[in-house]
């Protein structure tokens, strides 16, 4: 029978690629069979990250900033054109931005988040969902968090985005319904990368990203990996999840539950 969880021969972009998350798609999309666009604004990361990918995948940097209308839309037309379609689209890029209370948050630090984080999301399904229902088929995966579901102190802007692209995810999915295109959405916890570590610093000593409360609080008793998210982030892309849209998936170790 079938590995229906393969992406034998389909053509996928990821952004936000040089990540740590991003990278860890990369390298199972690859090892599942995938080709691979993998776009980021820092070049030299994302050559790298790409440089690591297996020598038998196919994988093409492409440096581009999610906020610019005329990159994406470079983006989505280099997949295209050098692969003919755009079966996956993992609309992953985005930044933590500043860790400060709401009344401390500066209007142009606000507007960057929204810039990266809703904005880079909703120019990604503008430009790819065109080829994707054109084609009448496709799955996109959006990167939300849980911050996307529960509030959290110094973070409320970032999670404020992330709700706006829960919203979108389930908007843009009943949009798509019956045109053979899933749109759904991954919501990672706490997981091992440069933006918790950049969230944890933010904070003061004490605060709820200290390693021992925040443990205390995640069943799992444990961060997450990188991999762990990009395992769901996979099955979403696959024809193992055919019948799955409009879904936000949690990757928190039961964090959200508890």
């Amino acid at each position: 029978m079938a590995d229906d969880t393969r992406l034998d021969g389909k053509v996928a972009i990821i952004t936000g690629a040089a990540g740590e998350i991003g990278a860890a798609t990369m390298q199972l999309f690859a090892a599942r069979g995938a080709r691979i666009f993998a776009v980021d604004r820092d070049e030299a990361q994302l050559q790298r990250a790409v440089a690591a990918l297996p020598s038998e995948a196919r994988g093409v940097a492409i440096t581009a900033d999610v906020t610019r209308e005329d990159d994406v839309a470079g983006y989505v037309q280099r997949a295209v054109a050098d692969a003919g379609r755009i079966d996956v689209f993992y609309n992953n890029a985005g930044i933590e931005g500043v860790v400060a209370p709401i009344q401390k948050f500066a209007l142009d630090d606000f507007r960057r988040v929204l810039d990266v984080n809703v904005v880079g999301v909703f120019l990604g399904l503008k430009h790819v969902l065109p080829v994707m229902l054109q084609q009448g088929a496709g799955s996109i995966i959006n990167t939300a968090s849980i911050a996307g579901l529960v509030g959290a102190p110094g973070i409320a802007v970032y999670s404020a985005s992330k709700h706006a692209v829960i919203g979108l995810t389930k908007s843009v999915a009943v949009e798509c319904s019956d045109t053979g295109v899933r749109v759904n959405c991954v919501c990672p916890g706490l997981i091992e990368s440069r933006m918790l570590s950049s969230i944890a610093a933010g904070r003061p000593a004490g605060g709820p990203a200290d390693a021992a409360p925040v443990l205390k609080r995640i069943p799992a008793r444990r961060l997450g990996a990188p991999a762990e998210v990009a395992s769901v982030v996979a099955f979403l892309a696959s024809d193992a999840a055919s019948y799955v849209s409009g879904s936000a998936y949690t990757v928190d170790g039961g964090r959200t539950a508890a």
